[in-house]
């Protein structure tokens, strides 16, 4: 027989504020120390969402992140700061939290969600907060919590505005609410959409829209108030203006297994070749002042800050953009890491017969680091 979970003394006096609280009290505050929440991503939105689940005492909250802390999202993710720079977020994320709060537990996955982990890894918990920002994983995300029966509460930024909704809620005539493909079928095409490293997003606004995101976990955790199941919160922080739309399911939607999810949102498959040049070879053709184009696929304010030279086209227009691409000679393909090149070359490849692209890899950060120290780097 398992032991009785209680609240010791010394978590009644730190969560007396709960407490407190009519409506919510010790019975309120008891389901959140039994309840488990997995936070998919550690970054703008899982900074405060970890924060805040931590400090209200959700009993075990596990963190799935593959990434590093970079300098770069220390605009908006709070949890981290400049002693973390390299650190992983997940792990650094997990020492954190439970420096503010030691009654809780915290279990880290430092991989990628997949179609291969994804079952298993929900399966464990009550509750999902989806903090991605791509949407390969969020339909994977969506996909699997129907699958598993668990609720997701889900919150997406991009530049001023965000949006919250809590999807897949069991609801009082045990049916479950509207899931994320009710809202979105089918996902935009490859490109369209920037990710918030393309296209920017307010410093501030993950903190809004994570702490809202945080909130629909604790009421669906403790059944107090009433959740944004059918509903999908926006938000504005230019005009701080708000809006509340109205989900319904589709009967005609099924999920039962899943699926390629790159595939699925149009991207090509990560196992089709893309053949790459390192910085080293690049600057000895620049040196050698051989014939080839230089294709720069980031932002224009991100090209206005530093640059290679080359010719700008965006991720989001590589596509429609063909015509400025060679097609006979030698073509360098570059961002600031090396992911979105990747990605620009991939689509390409998948769209029209190039057989002349190379990516660079590690892209401008690499270039810095191993041609140019003194190179302005974000």
């Amino acid at each position: 027989m398992s032991e009785e979970i209680k609240l010791s003394p010394k978590e009644l006096a730190r969560y007396s504020r709960h407490i407190a609280i009519p409506e919510f009290g010790e019975a309120a505050q008891l389901k959140l120390k039994k309840a488990k929440v997995l936070v998919v991503g550690a970054g703008g939105l899982g900074s405060p969402v970890l924060l805040y689940l931590a400090a209200a005492g959700v009993g075990h909250i596990g963190i799935i992140d593959f990434d590093l802390v970079d300098d770069s999202n220390l605009q908006r993710q709070v949890l981290y700061n400049v002693n973390d720079i390299g650190q992983s977020k997940a792990e650094t994320a997990k020492r954190k939290i439970l420096a503010m709060n030691p009654y809780i537990e915290v279990t880290v996955y430092k991989d990628a969600l997949t179609t291969e982990n994804a079952l298993e890894l929900i399966r464990q918990y009550d509750v999902v907060a989806d903090g991605t920002d791509n949407f390969p994983t969020r339909y994977l995300v969506n996909d699997a919590c129907v699958l598993e029966g668990k609720i997701n509460v889900y919150a997406s930024i991009f530049r001023f505005e965000g949006q919250v909704s809590v999807f897949n809620y069991l609801q009082e005539d045990g049916n479950r609410g509207p899931n994320y493909r009710d809202l979105f079928p089918q996902p935009p095409a490859p490109g369209m959409v920037p990710s918030c490293a393309e296209g920017g997003v307010l410093g501030v606004l993950p903190g809004i829209i994570g702490s809202m995101q945080a909130n629909e976990v604790i009421k669906v955790i403790t059944d107090v108030g009433e959740p944004l199941s059918g509903r999908l919160f926006l938000f504005d922080a230019a005009h701080f203006s708000t809006r509340i739309l109205k989900i319904k399911s589709n009967p005609e939607i099924k999920i039962t297994e899943l699926i390629n999810y790159e595939q699925f949102c149009g991207l090509p498959e990560k196992t089709e070749q893309v053949k790459g040049i390192s910085v080293i070879a690049l600057k000895a053709m620049i040196d050698q002042k051989l014939d080839f184009q230089l294709i720069d696929v980031r932002e224009s304010f991100e090209y206005e800050m530093v640059n290679l030279g080359g010719t700008l086209i965006p991720l989001s227009e590589v596509a429609t953009a063909v015509e400025q691409i060679e097609k006979e000679k030698t073509v360098i393909i570059h961002c600031r890491s090396g992911a979105r090149s990747a990605t620009a070359i991939q689509i390409l490849q998948g769209l029209f017969p190039f057989k002349n692209l190379l990516n660079l890899e590690g892209g401008i950060l690499a270039y810095a680091k191993e041609i140019d120290p003194e190179m302005l780097t974000y």
